[in-house]
């Protein structure tokens, strides 16, 4: 399925589209990949200077699934902005054309989870995909110590801090036990040591 819209004749357009309540399952910053296409404005007649090649994208923290047709209401604040998203590549007709992606990240998340908003002004477009990620590290087993998953923290520097634990026939040798989860989902930064018991 993509979501298509090309309302270029019609002056001061502004179109919403909303996903399903996504749960935020412990994450703080959330990545957002979006496919679309787009179309060349100057290659559209009579498109009368209304015709844009950007749309913008919004998001909105609840604690429940909530949103109905009205409420919360369709625009900025309520909504938080995240970017207003531009085509790199876009095509002369409805026949030719490559795909756009683009990554944006929001955050910090607090609530259960959110929404996502998609606002047309003006745009020849279509939204091919959406998909909706958070980064974590891996469970850990490594110098006789044991670490859990960990979802990373609320910004890309965050450092978040994951106590470890001795596998069983292993003793602690220093403390604390612990390992630090940076911001693109890789373990660093180890205090502490355990050897076999």
């Amino acid at each position: 399925r993509t979501y298509e819209i090309c309302q270029i004749n019609v002056p001061n357009q502004n179109n919403w589209l909303r996903t399903t309540y996504i749960p935020r399952r412990g994450a703080q910053r959330v990545y957002v990949e979006l496919k679309f296409t787009m179309r060349d404005c100057a290659s559209i007649p009579d498109a009368r200077g209304s015709c844009k090649e950007t749309f913008n994208v919004y998001y909105f923290e609840s604690d429940s699934d909530s949103a109905t047709r009205s409420s919360p209401a369709w625009m900025e604040n309520p909504y938080v902005k995240v970017d207003t998203v531009a085509a790199d590549s876009v095509f002369p007709d409805k026949t030719r054309g490559r795909a756009n992606t683009k990554t944006l990240h929001l955050g910090p998340l607090n609530r259960n989870g959110f929404y996502l908003a998609f606002q047309d002004q003006g745009a020849c477009m279509a939204l091919l995909s959406v998909r909706v990620y958070f980064k974590k590290c891996p469970a850990l087993v490594s110098g006789f110590a044991s670490f859990p998953e960990t979802v990373t923290g609320a910004e890309p520097t965050s450092l978040v801090i994951a106590p470890g634990a001795c596998i069983p026939n292993a003793v602690e040798v220093s403390i604390p036990l612990k390992l630090h989860c940076n911001g693109d989902g890789e373990w660093m930064v180890p205090f502490g040591a355990c050897t076999c018991g």
